[in-house]
């Protein structure tokens, strides 16, 4: 396992700002003229460092990596999301049609060969770099793949007359293709064994399975609607996802951590994860250099957001059954009934009375009634992240708990996910996947042809055993930021469209003399009662993907406008 490390390089003349974790000031990549530079492998690795800014992490002032899911059904924040709600507008400029990374990678990809020639020669170390160099390209393609579909592919740098600049969108999955083939590029240059802090072989095998999967459903999913792909092939994708999951699996490298929900817990809350098997690449934090303030945030107040209804009735009861048959359920009239019996997960990412804040407090109620910043909106206050630590909690940026970029669990849920998908997969592939996940935390075995059915399963068209998958996934990456992306693939719009997120029940004796709150008719925090009355108005023909500016389509003539959207 490797670790990033924000790296402060004279070269480029950079100031780190006040949140010591960004740069600031630096002299733009494609305009390094030094007659000295593109020369040794140190060349290579300074230009590439600023890449690994591009990966998520802790910001300052919020929960950082467990608040990612803010912007889907998972989480529901104050100001709810506008891709949800189906109110955005139509940019002028912007709108994160941006190409300055694409063309930064690609000066990288027009000069490599000089260090070649320089020394001599390839080497192992070039190899590598010449890797990171491709999985950095798929990375950003990938992003903005999953904002924008089809794109203009752009392999070299270019200057302000090229005609390439001209250039038409190319189908979707040609540019996936081409991902997939940059990726093909990285997996075979970069080494097993990284330079201490950078990405290796596996980091690229697990972002190839993200990418395959990702392509895949949406192809099939999207099939018949303005966002299909023309002779589409999804099969060839879910097989490329099983394919690299499966390289990952069986080097032996990575496993799932811990044997207990003690074990999933501390997987989020730690400052260092260098020895934790199930940790594919991560960012450490350093204090006095990039340590951020999520404990202050994450672990003492709600930050202005809360967990969905939606997400906690989608964990299971211990007997492995859904809330809707178990008889161990016991219901939901406080939060402690709530969790009664339930999948040990749902505890370990929502506070529930008695865990504790820190050594002196423990939870007893969500601040359903504060306001700004403090508030809870749902009642189910998130705890993944949190460590219960005062000294923490109170020093500005004392934090340092680090930041998953890619764990092990993700691939083996891809690797189900895509075997289902092909129909191919057996009881031997669940033990080697989601089952392990489901040990660490004492849960029951799925087993194929013994799933309980569920009347409110989110997909009913889809099969028991698709449905459970998709559910797994849910449960064990909750909060994590991958939600938004599985609804945009999988077409789930029927989710969440003409409806509102809600919340817990509301107890007004935890609350005295407090009556500000939205409620529906059952007792439930509606937060959104006012201000989305028809609930989310998502456009299943428009908001599956982003407009491109108005200003784009003006230059570049050759643009098309993405379905549903107004060219100017």
């Amino acid at each position: 396992m490797k670790t990033i490390y924000i790296v402060l390089l004279a070269f480029f003349a950079t100031l780190l700002s006040c949140e010591k974790s960004e740069f600031l000031n630096k002299t733009p990549l494609d305009a390094i003229t030094e007659a000295n530079f593109w020369k040794t492998n140190q060349d290579l690795e300074l230009f590439l460092n600023p890449f690994y800014q591009l990966f998520p992490g802790w910001s300052s002032h919020d929960g950082g990596p467990f608040w990612r899911d803010n912007n889907s059904d998972n989480m529901v924040p104050s100001v709810y999301n506008t891709r949800l709600g189906g109110v955005r507008a139509l940019p002028q400029t912007g709108g994160g049609w941006a190409w300055n990374n694409v063309r930064n990678i690609n000066v990288f990809h027009a000069n490599y060969q000089r260090v070649i020639d320089n020394l001599g020669g390839r080497t192992a170390d070039v190899d590598h770099y010449i890797g990171e160099g491709f999985f950095f390209r798929a990375y950003i393609y990938f992003d903005l793949l999953q904002r924008f579909g089809g794109l203009p592919w752009y392999d070299r740098p270019l200057g302000t007359a090229d005609e390439a600049l001209y250039n038409p969108r190319e189908p979707r999955n040609v540019i996936a293709d081409r991902i997939l083939a940059d990726l093909d590029q990285a997996i075979q240059y970069l080494k097993p064994e990284a330079p201490a802090f950078r990405i290796n072989k596996y980091v690229a095998l697990a972002l190839k399975s993200r990418v395959a999967l990702y392509e895949g459903t949406w192809q099939k999913y999207h099939a018949g609607t303005p966002f299909g792909v023309q002779n589409a092939t999804p099969e060839t994708y879910f097989q490329q996802a099983v394919d690299a999951s499966l390289q990952v699996m069986d080097a032996g490298r990575y496993q799932v951590a811990g044997n207990s929900v003690a074990d999933y817990v501390s997987l989020f809350n730690q400052s260092d994860l260098g020895a934790n098997p199930e940790v594919i690449f991560w960012k450490r934090y350093i204090l006095g250099f990039n340590a951020h303030n999520g404990q202050r945030f994450l672990s003492i107040i709600g930050g202005a957001t809360g967990v969905s209804k939606s997400l906690v009735d989608a964990y299971l009861c211990t007997d492995g059954k859904p809330i809707a048959v178990s008889s161990s359920y016991q219901g939901d009239a406080n939060l402690n009934a709530e969790f009664e019996n339930r999948d040990p997960r749902l505890d370990a990412i929502i506070f529930a009375p008695g865990d504790p804040i820190n050594e002196d407090l423990v939870f007893e109620r969500a601040p359903v009634h504060l306001g700004g910043e403090a508030n809870t909106t749902t009642g189910y206050q998130i705890q993944k992240g949190a460590l219960p630590n005062k000294q923490l909690q109170q020093a500005d940026f004392g934090s340092t708990t680090a930041a998953i970029i890619f764990r092990y669990a993700e691939v083996l849920l891809n690797y189900a996910e895509a075997k289902a998908e092909l129909g191919s997969l057996n009881q031997d592939d669940i033990d080697k996947s989601i089952n392990l996940l489901r040990r660490r935390v004492q849960m029951p075995d799925l087993i194929m042809g013994s799933i309980t059915s569920d009347p409110a399963w989110d997909f009913p068209m889809l099969t028991p055993l698709l449905n459970e998958i998709r559910r797994e996934r849910r449960v064990e990456l909750a909060c994590e930021g991958y939600r938004l992306s599985d609804l945009m693939r999988w077409r789930a719009h029927d989710l969440f469209v003409n409806k509102r997120p809600k919340g817990a029940k509301f107890n007004a004796a935890d609350y005295p003399g407090f009556t500000n709150i939205d409620l529906d008719e059952n007792g439930y925090i509606d937060y959104y009662q006012e201000i989305l009355p028809n609930g989310y108005q998502f456009k299943a023909d428009r908001d599956y993907l982003d407009p491109l500016p108005v200003n784009e389509l003006l230059i570049n003539q050759n643009l098309t406008q993405n379905p549903g959207w107004p060219n100017q």
